[in-house]
């Protein structure tokens, strides 16, 4: 047997690796082997495991916590266990599903049910990906018919909004100039303009985006 790796990936910056590192801690892996990426698993686009893989001799194996920190991609998923397995030769195992273990079971009826099992399971990760997805739009959809705003809140008008927004629509001053002396963008003032006058947030977003 080759060198033995363990890969790590949290989505963000702010989540802990911990658990997928305590999940290591059994099987002897050096330190400088264990690879760790904290970005999403949308794609394959993460550093660290760039690094590993170009590392990655013959009989090499690896150790993922779960088969979703791998990635959450269906396609790349398997093209990337594909790429591991076929070309580089490098041996996985899956510490959370047991069936995924290329070590075992070299023979074709042992293939195939490693094949068929991260498929499925390739599948349910994505899936699930999906699922969250539309919660959070079903969620934010209706969160908006409550009546709930989403983003920053707006910066409180300057004391001297309203005198310079008359000037401007009066045609005595230009709106580049209005917008100065607020100290705005020429569009940040247009559409605070027409927020003021029309009482309509939802018309300001439009006229800020045309």
């Amino acid at each position: 047997m080759g060198t033995m790796y363990g890969y790590a990936r949290v989505s963000t910056k702010e989540q802990r690796e911990d658990r997928q590192l305590r999940a290591f801690s059994g099987m002897k892996l050096r330190e400088e082997n264990i690879f760790v990426d904290k970005q999403s698993g949308k794609d394959f686009e993460r550093p660290m495991y760039k690094r590993m893989v170009r590392k990655m001799k013959e009989d090499d194996l690896l150790y993922i916590k779960s088969i979703d920190r791998l990635g959450r991609n269906y396609g790349e998923i398997l093209e990337q266990w594909r790429h591991l397995t076929k070309e580089k030769k490098v041996d996985i195992v899956v510490l959370d599903m047991p069936l995924l273990d290329t070590r075992r079971g070299k023979d074709l009826m042992g293939t195939f049910l490693s094949d068929v099992v991260l498929q499925v399971l390739s599948f349910v990760v994505e899936n699930e990906r999906k699922n969250i997805r539309e919660r959070q739009r079903e969620g934010i959809e209706a969160a908006k018919l409550r009546g709930v705003r989403f983003g920053r809140p707006e910066s409180p008008l300057p004391e001297n909004f309203e005198q310079l927004r008359s000037r401007w629509m009066s045609g005595e001053i230009s709106g580049k100039r209005a917008a100065e002396l607020c100290g705005m963008s020429l569009t940040t003032f247009r559409r605070r303009s027409i927020k003021q006058e029309k009482g309509n947030e939802e018309y300001g977003a439009r006229f800020e985006v045309m």
